[in-house]
């Protein structure tokens, strides 16, 4: 199995193209690929399931490439949306078509990326979806926090983002009750009307150093409830994304996508 390994601020994904595999990626596969002592070793695959190259309306001097991609979590469960593995894949993308522009495909959404020179891809995320604050009972204690889909879900909690709370409260608010599907965790520190310090927990890897959609989640939050305006940086573990949200609430990702190395998988590995 050929692949190729990328990170967004440190938040890593192995690339593989399904043209590249005997069969599409199983469960188990993904769970011994991520595996850092036994396999490869990353937060994520990325399965490129199609590519596909047209002319696009917004832009009739240069080719428009569009891609499917199956975003996998490193237990094995697949992600209804990630902005660093969709940003990854549009680099590679466009890397390899020649276009500044491409359309990456995740499920049933679609998004816009545009390369900005060096690393950087600015990524068009679509709608943040803001909810009410909520109460919920977590280790012994009562936590407000304010749930938000970009895509998928995540629940925001206004608090000091210190790794031993993020490592205690990460997976209890997101096995709770309150989300059937799991969710994704960020604790928030607001730095000022347009900074935050972000903690995240990622429903299916645990603690991560970056999350795209989190930084938006998190910025739609803090623009919906006066906390910042936009645009929003957002400081992670791995470094900083920018959030720039509309009046309508749609969302545009700024940050930098960087390949690692390629190589190919050993035969003993069973894949």
């Amino acid at each position: 199995m050929r692949f190729s390994k990328w990170h967004g601020l440190g938040n890593d994904y192995l690339l593989v193209q399904r043209a590249d595999l005997r069969t599409p990626l199983t469960e188990d596969q993904v769970r011994r690929l991520c595996d850092y002592h036994f396999g490869v070793g990353s937060d994520g695959v990325l399965e490129v399931v199609s590519v596909n190259g047209d002319r696009g309306a917004d832009s009739a001097a240069s080719p428009v490439a569009s891609a499917e991609v199956v975003i996998w979590n490193p237990d094995g469960s697949t992600a209804e949306l990630s902005g660093n593995g969709t940003r990854i894949a549009a680099r590679w993308l466009a890397r390899r078509s020649g276009a500044d522009t491409v359309r990456i495909r995740v499920g049933p959404r679609e998004v816009v990326a545009r390369m900005r020179g060096g690393l950087d891809v600015a990524m068009d995320m679509g709608p943040v979806e803001v909810g009410d604050p909520e109460s919920l009972e977590v280790a012994g204690e009562t936590l407000e926090f304010t749930p938000a889909s970009v895509g998928n879900p995540h629940a925001v909690v206004r608090r000091e983002p210190d790794r031993e709370s993020l490592l205690r409260l990460g997976p209890q608010i997101e096995h709770h009750s309150r989300f059937p599907e799991r969710t994704n965790v960020q604790l928030v520190r607001v730095d000022g009307p347009n900074d935050l310090t972000v903690g995240v927990w990622e429903r299916g890897a645990g603690e991560t150093l970056s999350s795209g959609t989190s930084a938006v989640a998190t910025a739609g939050v803090a623009v919906t409830r006066g906390w910042c305006e936009s645009p929003v940086t957002v400081h992670l573990a791995g470094g900083d994304l920018i959030v720039e949200l509309d009046e309508a609430m749609e969302a545009r990702l700024t940050g930098p996508a960087q390949e690692i190395f390629s190589g190919e998988a050993s035969e003993e590995l069973g894949l």
